[in-house]
């Protein structure tokens, strides 16, 4: 039997659902459940594809190409599941299917409404492919008394009403502030959120209560009273010092017991924490130091980088090193300022990215790590970059640079208009939408022969997840091999080239590919560790 779990937010956004939702999930697979983890994001964007990361945090790539919210690689790094286009959804996506029913004549000449034909479709997203499962986690994005939620929200209460309580629970994720000058957290604006709940027909069954301090025995019987739950139902969710501390702390409250008797769960499997409580003893044992500069134009907003700050960690706690990530604006990297900027580094990263702005920065940045023999790694974006940087300043093409930015005749990056996808040719020309037409999703990447990059893998074949519109240009293959710079990866067919990497620097890789969507926190991926490898050998040599 599937039971449903329902994760809503309130008071403020960005509150830590998707943490707390993926936290749940992991403590039910420590029980020996099969779970999955849905997300339902109320914007009308049909995916976060086109959205700024500095509007929404990064877009997230599924192995079988959605764009999708940051939270569903929260989903994957604490349970090791795999998502896919089934987990995630907009009011955009919903309300686009509904139209095209509604011009195909499926609703037979019925008035088209919100209940119950856009909350019919929120209601088969949400059971869509869940017979294999024992939990669905679906957490409801934005925060209750946003009017874009309120078809989300009346979706859910329907399920409710029509499963019961011992298939469906609801958790709601709440914030108590601590106000200094009176000394106190406040519950009132706890009371008020789910006030708001109360009002559509919710009632929550369990409360998450955030707080930067403990939260008393007094506060919580208040709580209990005023927002109509169980006293052992209000559960502290104090700051922690890593997102890993969350699910131990959650199970030492005692929510995963709670949750699952309130489901009418008699006989509860016993928790293995074991592995969670081994992997934070490794954090807590970090015993050397390193600094890696992080030249990005979106550093305003961390969450923009958040899959490659936690491979970073991954790779830092199976290596018991910290790591200190060091933001450098390539918006605001001069010619005569690169060495102040990029001093006391001991590795250089470039991520992904789009459009004109900082790209020369991010050029600097790279031919400074490159003729100072710093670790350097550079992805998508990064990875383009220092093809061209290497263009212009060995192989001497001073005006190499990519189609995406301008005219030029020497094109070293190009848009792709066609590629093989699984044995089927995808086309794309450049008045294409921008939403969904990247070369998105995992594909297969092969090492070249007598490469580090497939020493670093231990494989002659990898698959990786990709998002992107523009490509090295085959072209100019033999003029950078004959200076130094190896093409060492290339897509199966031969005719994309999906890695480089310099042989006589200690270490330099670019990928076409985003790897930090495949690390994960009991299996931290490999070329992370092999890049941290390299930051610690240079910081012993400094």
């Amino acid at each position: 039997m599937t039971r449903y779990i329902f994760i809503t937010g309130g008071v403020v956004s960005s509150i830590g659902k998707g943490l707390s939702s993926s936290s749940i999930a992991a403590l039910l697979q420590a029980r020996g459940y099969k779970v999955c983890l849905r997300k339902l994001d109320p914007y009308l964007n049909v995916d976060p594809g086109t959205m700024s990361p500095t509007q929404h945090g990064e877009v997230y790539v599924t192995e079988d190409g959605s764009e999708t919210d940051l939270d569903l690689g929260h989903y994957e790094r604490f349970t090791g599941t795999t998502a896919t286009k089934y987990d995630s959804v907009t009011t955009g996506k919903i309300y686009s299917t509904l139209l095209q029913k509604e011009r195909r004549g499926d609703y037979l000449g019925a008035t088209v409404q919100v209940i119950p034909h856009v909350t019919n479709l929120i209601k088969d997203f949400v059971f869509r492919h869940t017979e294999d499962y024992d939990f669905v986690l679906c957490e409801i994005g934005g925060t209750v008394g946003d009017i874009e939620a309120l078809p989300f929200l009346e979706a859910i209460r329907q399920i409710r009403h029509e499963l019961g309580s011992e298939k469906v629970q609801f958790v709601h994720l709440t914030l108590l502030p601590y106000i200094p000058t009176a000394k106190e957290l406040k519950t009132k604006p706890t009371q008020h959120s789910v006030k708001e709940l109360r009002a559509i027909g919710i009632q929550p069954d369990f409360l998450l209560c955030r707080s930067s301090k403990e939260i008393s025995d007094k506060e919580k019987d208040k709580i209990s009273l005023f927002c109509n739950l169980k006293r052992e139902h209000v559960i502290s969710s104090l700051d922690a010092k890593s997102v890993y501390e969350v699910p131990i702390q959650y199970h030492e409250e005692g929510l995963d017991e709670r949750l699952l008797k309130s489901f009418g769960i008699d006989k509860i499997p016993k928790a293995n924490m074991e592995k969670w409580h081994q992997v934070m003893g490794d954090s807590a044992e970090k015993k050397n130091s390193i600094t890696i500069a992080m030249v990005g134009k979106y550093n305003n907003l961390e969450d923009s980088y958040i899959s490659l700050i936690e491979a970073l960690n991954h790779a830092s706690i199976s290596r018991f090193t910290k790591v200190e990530i060091k933001w450098v604006d390539s918006r605001k990297i001069k010619s005569g300022n690169i060495a102040e900027k990029l001093k006391s580094v001991d590795a250089v990263l470039v991520p992904g990215g789009f459009g004109t702005d900082g790209i020369e920065g991010k050029i600097s940045a790279i031919q400074y790590a490159r003729e100072n023999k710093i670790p350097y790694l550079g992805i998508c974006l990064g990875m383009q970059l220092s093809v061209i940087e290497f263009a212009r300043n060995v192989c001497g093409i001073k005006d190499a640079f990519s189609s995406e930015f301008g005219d030029t005749e020497n094109p070293i990056i190009g848009l792709i208009t066609e590629w093989n996808n699984s044995g089927i040719i995808e086309k794309r020309t450049k008045s294409d939408d921008l939403g969904g037409t990247m070369r998105l999703g995992s594909y297969e990447c092969k090492m070249v022969k007598d490469s580090a990059l497939k020493d670093i893998y231990g494989s002659a074949t990898v698959s990786e997840r990709h998002r992107h519109r523009y490509e090295f240009n085959a072209n100019y293959k033999e003029k950078i091999e004959s200076k130094g710079m190896k093409v060492a990866g290339v897509s199966p067919d031969g005719t994309l080239c999906e890695a480089v990497e310099i042989p006589r620097h200690p270490w330099f890789f670019g990928v076409q590919f985003h790897p930090e969507f495949k690390s994960q926190l009991f299996k931290p991926h490999p070329l992370f560790c092999s890049f941290l490898d390299a930051a610690m050998i240079y910081n012993k040599k400094r």
